[in-house]
């Protein structure tokens, strides 16, 4: 059981751990703050199929990349900030928060690679075998477009499921907060279902709408723990 301890200036109880709270709010936030530039600034690379031939905005995808790669970092460092505080109450949910943002760092992370080949492949061969390269560059889009369905899409889902079980059950945060990761979990990884069968594009208009409980639940999630931390439920 977590023993809670008062504070100095008000005597309510707060949860132990609370600078790796705030650290894993700001990785949850520094997610936002990645990600979502980095889908814009890569979209010459994964939108135009003749990008790889093509003239290029090279700095452009490489920055979107290091983003990405920031992205994935950040996903790891809010689950293994938070870890050593949520483990009280569920040693196992922690423990598989963890690893499935570990796992969904790493498709990202592959993704990125991806991207930075076909830079490569331009900068260096551009001008020389423009259908073999097109080819070869389509090749690895496509794996990019993979990776961002099951790294952004499937693990989201399930490390949003474990993390918003443990709080729902603390109740260290508004309960409402949780909600959304619980709601939002099953409808990504629908979602993402439907997209790999080709029933649903995974960037389209009906995709973006059914992601915002899970977005709205990340960005909340990172905000209160910034803001508020973990507080004890009876407080």
């Amino acid at each position: 059981m977590t023993t809670l301890a008062p504070t100095a200036a008000t005597g309510r109880r707060t949860v132990p751990g609370r600078g790796n709270v705030r650290a894993s709010g700001l990785f949850y936030l520094l997610t936002f703050a990645a990600s979502i530039p980095a889908l814009i600034l890569i979209g010459p690379a994964i939108n135009d199929a003749d990008y790889i031939t093509g003239s290029g905005h090279d700095n452009r995808v490489l920055f979107g990349s290091f983003l990405d790669f920031v992205n994935a970092l950040a996903g790891v460092g809010s689950a293994v900030a938070i870890y050593p505080v949520i483990k009280r109450l569920n040693q196992s949910l922690a423990l598989g928060f963890v690893l499935t943002r570990m796992v969904e760092a790493a498709v990202i992370m592959t993704g990125v690679v991806s991207l930075l080949a076909v830079v490569t492949l331009r900068q260096d061969f551009a001008g020389t075998d423009a259908e073999g390269l097109g080819v070869v560059g389509s090749a690895l889009v496509a794996v990019r477009d993979w990776t961002f369905l099951f790294g952004p899409g499937f693990m989201a889902s399930f490390n949003a499921l474990m993390f918003a079980t443990v709080l729902y059950r603390s109740g260290w945060v508004p309960r409402w907060i949780p909600r959304l990761g619980l709601i939002g979990a099953p409808i990504l990884f629908t979602v993402s279902t439907l997209a790999i069968f080709d029933v649903l594009e995974q960037v389209s208009g009906p995709a973006l709408v059914a992601t915002l409980p899970i977005a709205t639940w990340e960005f909340s999630i990172g905000v209160y723990m910034v803001v508020k931390g973990f507080r004890d439920q009876n407080a």
